[in-house]
């Protein structure tokens, strides 16, 4: 435990709650700028087992996060889980190289107790939404663009789902513009304090919350959001 001692001195964790997020599996889906960052947040904080999700390579254009460039073209969850076996050996790491969908979502979800959004396709994003209420799952979700993102947690027919958020979201877009990585690793660092305020039960999370930041204005804002109850993926 000498590896995590300054973890256990805050009064909030102690040694039970760095034995909880050893013992807790979550599972990250994307594994782009956004993915990676909050997989090496995750690792830091003693995760004991993390999934990760993605079927791409690493491209010249993925240098403007975090992504080494003697990696292009290995496919992204090798490189990160490569990277966490050199930090933080004592993380169990599981990678699948494919594409979440209807057909195969079940065998892969079932292992983990959360889900961390870091997609940046909007078809993916609601997707993942309608699987973790299908599931029961707890999901982060973060969306990004230029300077500006968003997050909140949600919890299946307890708070509002990502389609009560967005009801006209169109799932056929395609991504919004990309963003900076000064703005990626905030949110990704949200995302991963989502993940230990809920494992360890401390803290207030950003239930029924949507927070928004904006990188040029370097402003944060929250917004109270309510279920939906005819929402079409999570309303009666």
């Amino acid at each position: 435990m000498n590896r995590y001692s300054r973890n256990i001195l805050i009064k909030e964790i102690g040694e039970e709650g760095q034995e909880k997020l050893l013992n807790s599996r979550v599972l990250v889906c994307g594994c782009g700028g956004l993915g990676l960052t909050v997989i090496a947040n995750l690792a830091a904080l003693g995760i004991g087992h993390i999934g990760i999700v993605d079927d791409d390579v690493i491209d010249i254009n993925n240098m403007n996060k975090i992504h080494k460039t003697e990696k292009v073209k290995r496919h992204k969850t090798e490189t990160a889980k490569e990277f966490v076996e050199s930090f933080n050996p004592d993380v169990d790491v599981k990678e699948y190289k494919i594409r979440l969908d209807e057909k195969n979502y079940e065998k892969i979800v079932k292992d983990y107790e959360i889900l961390v959004d870091c997609f940046d396709l909007y078809n993916s994003k609601f997707l993942l939404n309608s699987i973790a209420v299908k599931t029961g799952k707890t999901l982060i979700h973060a969306g990004l663009t230029e300077f500006y993102g968003q997050v909140t947690t949600i919890v299946p027919h307890k708070t509002p789902c990502l389609r009560c958020i967005l009801p006209d979201g169109n799932v056929n877009v395609k991504r919004l513009k990309d963003a900076v990585s000064p703005a990626v690793t905030q949110i990704a660092s949200i995302e991963a304090m989502e993940v230990i305020k809920y494992i360890l039960k401390i803290g207030t999370t950003l239930e029924n919350t949507l927070l928004t930041y904006n990188g040029l204005k370097m402003e944060f804002k929250k917004q109270s959001i309510k279920r939906n109850p005819d929402c079409p993926i999570c309303g009666k």
